[in-house]
């Protein structure tokens, strides 16, 4: 029997619509958490293939630009986990500095078209 993939949500701030049903069409099995911190714990035990995650930039953090890092950090140790992050327009230039450190398999600012959603999960290697 096939196993379902994986997808973690990371929805901290939200304000958007419930993507879990576009994931669950998907063939995914959703995890659901709300904060980085629970994230990467579950990201020890669930090894996912694929976490949606939104970029909330912050101007005060003195050694980091948003939320991902340390996600993103504990994400390197996956083999195959693919990364799709939810951005705000207005911050599109910090993301593009993370974009340097962290592979991104897709980005897309908000609001999230559910058509937009469904074509950059559809994209990614393991949906094929």
């Amino acid at each position: 029997m096939k196993t379902k993939k994986q997808l973690l949500a990371v929805v901290e701030l939200g304000g958007y619509p419930d993507f879990t049903p576009i994931y669950e069409s998907l063939g995914f099995e959703v995890t659901t958490e709300t904060s980085v911190r629970n994230a990467i714990r579950t990201l020890k035990k669930l090894k996912p293939d694929v976490v949606v995650a939104e970029f909330n930039f912050q101007s005060d953090f003195r050694d980091r630009t948003s939320n991902l890092e340390s996600l993103l950090s504990s994400i390197q140790w996956l083999e195959e986990c693919d990364i799709v992050v939810f951005f705000e327009k207005e911050y599109e230039h910090q993301l593009e500095k993370l974009k340097v450190q962290y592979t991104l398999q897709a980005t897309l600012a908000f609001p999230i078209e559910e058509k937009s959603l469904r074509e950059a999960l559809n994209q990614l290697s393991l949906t094929e």
